[in-house]
């Protein structure tokens, strides 16, 4: 186990910035996430850790100690590639061997070690296979095996199950959280899938343009995003917003809609008027009766587009200019051409600057 501490990092090609002043002090034993679209920084930032690529500015320090300037080796810590990085030519065992013979371990001592943890990964019965007689599940396994071997003091995965499909991924997903759960060692995670973050993280940076935007749990990040750009990234399906104005009484106001900040959001606002960027996210919203239509605290608008899940249903329906999305118990009446009115969860609404797109709750901080 081991904590690692980022200090000040940055990277640069030329004038192009790939990571900018990143900050971060883990926990030992701690599981990280980063997250954000392609070229936010995450992988970069990934291999400045493992000693992969050099840093322009600022430190990095593994249980205290500067290993800015340590080779990979040197910094003992495992690495598990998207392409899984097997040697086709080895099998099972030699691949997860390779390492240890490197470290000049005993031919016991290594044996006991690679069968401990091929059985601790249900592997045990390929260890005769070569890489191309395995599917991909049992692949990223021995890839996750050779890592585990070496006991290291930290463990970077980047992006291993983007090449698996979506059942698959979901069952590694909860393989790793419960292996790494079980084997304490610090793990750095690199992933573009919001949902892997949300349900895999004790925390979360979120990247964008080498810049971390929000690093935070899981369960913060979802319910009070620093900004427009976490909010919307975060969450499946992704936050609505409307460009609204808030009313005498507080109410966030546009065409065909009124939404009612509640609670620190309220209090964050105010005595604030003029414009206002609205966010409420699709499984806040639910179909109105009758008898509220026109009150406050709705959306009203035509639907133009339903995609049934089973028990839920998905609308996007027409709000002046704008397209709303919402997520709820299927109902009878959820039909493309009709209109809906829509509530809102009580403490659910979120307001953001329009001009600099941070949070008001950020802004009161």
């Amino acid at each position: 186990m081991s904590v690692i501490e980022i200090q000040d990092l940055n990277k640069s090609f030329g004038a192009f910035s790939a990571v900018k002043d990143l900050n971060l002090v883990t926990e030992d034993g701690e599981f990280v996430v980063l997250v954000g679209p392609s070229g936010c920084g995450k992988t970069t930032t990934m291999r400045m850790i493992a000693g992969l690529e050099g840093s322009t500015q600022g430190a990095i320090r593994i249980d205290g100690e500067d290993v800015t300037d340590q080779t990979p080796s040197e910094r003992d810590v495992a690495m598990v590639f998207q392409n899984y990085a097997l040697y086709p030519h080895l099998t099972v065992y030699e691949n997860m061997a390779f390492c240890l013979k490197v470290r000049k371990w005993s031919k016991d001592k290594i044996d006991e070690q690679v069968r401990r943890t091929a059985k601790a990964l249900d592997i045990d019965a390929l260890l005769d296979r070569k890489p191309a007689a395995l599917s991909g599940g049992q692949r990223q396994r021995v890839a996750l095996g050779r890592a585990i071997v070496r006991e290291p003091r930290v463990f970077l995965m980047d992006e291993p199950l983007s090449n698996l499909d979506a059942k698959l991924r979901i069952e590694m997903r909860a393989e790793i959280v419960k292996l790494c759960r079980r084997l304490k060692i610090t793990t750095f995670y690199v992933t573009h899938d919001q949902l892997e973050a949300l349900t895999m993280g004790h925390r979360i940076v979120v990247m964008r343009g080498g810049v971390a935007q929000q690093i935070d749990t899981p369960q913060n990040i979802y319910d009070t995003p620093i900004n427009r750009f976490v909010a919307g990234f975060i969450g499946s399906p992704p936050m609505n917003f409307l460009d609204a104005v808030i009313d005498r009484s507080g109410l966030l106001t546009g065409p065909g809609f009124g939404l009612r900040p509640d609670g620190a959001v309220k209090g964050a606002l105010g005595s604030r008027s003029g414009p206002i960027l609205a966010g409420i996210r699709p499984e806040h919203l639910s179909p109105a009766s009758e008898s509220v239509a026109g009150r406050e605290g709705t959306i009203q608008g035509r639907i133009e587009l339903t995609e049934p899940l089973g028990s839920q249903v998905m609308i996007q329906i027409a709000v002046g200019s704008s397209l709303v999305s919402a997520q709820f118990e299927r109902g009878p009446d959820v039909e493309v051409g009709r209109d809906i009115t829509l509530v809102h969860r009580p403490n659910t609404v979120h307001a953001f600057d329009p001009k600099s797109e941070r949070s008001v709750l950020a802004h009161a901080e």
